[in-house]
């Protein structure tokens, strides 16, 4: 769900410098439609109030004062800026609340710094120091090893193989885009020697990674609830999970229809990955056994005792330093810092929105627009495009809260109006221009990385057209949740 670890952005770019120039004018013209777009979008909530009811025009209440539309426009700059470079859309964030909150607010550092999401952060490090370790003392790989020698011989088996090892990983807390990095190698090696169609395969570790990415371990999850109940509308986290494994399994057996309609199940591309070990990886032993036991007991005390993920995942990664103290440094490494400072800086900055009112204007002119059901499926398409492109995560923090005055004058459920948000802006992470969608068109051989990377771009637009509906069709008006 997130495009922030640093070696997802380096592969990001190496993919980007390996494709044509035409593909790259493809993109810059994409990039100007989506900001012209979404400027467009910004210019219709400020005013669609005054041009489709008159009568609102006048209403105090539904104009945007100065002080409201200078930090807009720089959410909306920042968005740009970090879709069209690589730069950290938190650290903007920072200093963007420092610069209003500082300098037009005129208030203190500690005032800025008052919804600063430290239970959150706390969140994020324990995981992926824990993950981290679990990664480089090879865990991980035993664990795929092993599912996948349960399908010998039954290859189109594979991708839901690697659909449930991905959800199964970011679950326990791994983020969406380290979990495709640890699997994206070996999945696409056993997609070539199976000559199944590498996107087919792509497309399912990513819609695992996101079937698992909202549960109540994971850090989205917790990121999700955190926001929901911080604007007055908690929400299900179990419900959360469940519809967002389901969806994405929905996603997956229509990935199947489409390319089996279309005759590209089997590959004709196909051939052996050559750096990809597909050899027995053994019995676990020591640090993996120790791992696999802290792995059961964080489930253990999180979901039976309801202890603070964070916390516990720090004291099973402190554990594992024990015992491997000379590589603790490394470990150390491993900590998704990049996540931290989005997430930190988003939520700081969208806390200032709310504390001038731009959160609630935004979400009167929303509802100045139409009925709660359309206004709904206008935020799922608008998060859903925009994730395309730019952070899932820092898209959830800037739109959830926009929800909460819509939940409060109509009788849509909170649970499911937030969830399918919140899978409006992943399942669209398939998208070349995303970190995880990168990913699995650096990892395609190098004689086949253009095809995948068009077909890759040519499937990400289909899910862009239909994830977004199909989660407000059964997630919304149903009342399911």
């Amino acid at each position: 769900m997130t495009k922030t670890a640093q070696r997802p952005t380096d592969t990001l770019e190496e993919t980007r410098d390996e494709q044509s120039p035409r593909p790259n004018r493809r993109r810059r013209i994409l990039l100007m439609v989506v900001a012209g777009l979404a400027i467009l979008g910004l210019a219709a909530l400020v005013l669609g109030g005054g041009f489709l009811n008159p009568g609102a025009a006048t209403d105090p209440e539904r104009t945007m004062t100065a002080v409201q539309i200078i930090p807009l426009v720089i959410l909306v700059v920042m968005f740009v800026v970090a879709t069209k470079w690589p730069l950290n859309i938190g650290v903007m964030g920072l200093v963007a609340s420092f610069g209003v909150g500082y300098f037009m607010l005129g208030m203190t550092d500690k005032q800025i710094l008052e919804e600063f999401p430290a239970s959150i952060v706390l969140t994020i490090i324990g995981v992926t120091y824990f993950f981290s370790m679990a990664q480089r003392n090879g865990t991980i790989n035993i664990i795929v090893q092993s599912c996948v020698r349960l399908v010998r011989g039954k290859t189109m088996l594979l991708p839901w193989v690697f659909f449930l090892i991905a959800a199964a990983l970011t679950s326990l807390g791994t983020f969406s885009p380290a979990a495709v990095a640890l699997l994206a190698p070996a999945a696409l090696g056993f997609a070539y020697e199976s000559r199944i169609h590498p996107v087919v395969m792509g497309a399912f570790i990513i819609n695992g990674a996101h079937a698992g990415g909202f549960s109540p371990l994971s850090v989205a999850g917790v990121l999700v609830h955190n926001i929901a109940v911080e604007n007055g509308f908690p929400i299900s986290q179990g419900a959360l999970f469940i519809a967002s494994f389901a969806l994405n399994l929905i996603l997956s057996v229509l990935t199947i229809v489409l390319f089996g309609l279309l005759g590209k199940l089997r590959d004709g591309e196909g051939g052996q990955l050559a750096d990809v070990d597909t050899t027995s990886t053994g019995r676990p032993h020591g640090q993996q056994i120790l791992t696999l036991v802290l792995i059961g007991a964080m489930l253990v005390c999180t979901l039976g005792f309801h202890m603070p993920i964070g916390f516990v995942a720090l004291s099973a990664g402190l554990l594992l330093a024990f015992i491997n103290i000379k590589e603790h440094q490394t470990f150390i490494g491993g900590v998704s810092w990049s996540t931290v400072l989005l997430v930190a800086g988003m939520i700081t900055y969208v806390s200032l929105l709310q504390h001038v009112g731009v959160i609630d204007t935004l979400a009167e002119q929303a509802l100045a627009l139409g009925a709660p059901l359309l206004v709904a499926l206008v935020l799922c398409y608008v998060i859903g495009v925009g994730s395309a492109f730019a952070s899932s995560t820092a898209l959830l923090t800037a739109f959830i809260p926009l929800a909460g005055p819509l939940l409060a004058t109509s009788s849509l459920s909170a649970s499911g109006t937030v969830a399918a948000l919140a899978i409006a802006a992943t399942v669209v992470d398939v998208s070349p221009f995303s970190t995880d969608g990168a990913l699995v068109v650096a990892n395609a051989r190098d004689n086949d990385r253009q095809r995948v990377y068009k077909q890759l771009m040519m499937y990400a637009g289909g899910v862009v057209l239909v994830a977004p509906a199909l989660a407000w069709a059964l997630l919304v008006p149903t009342g399911i949740m």
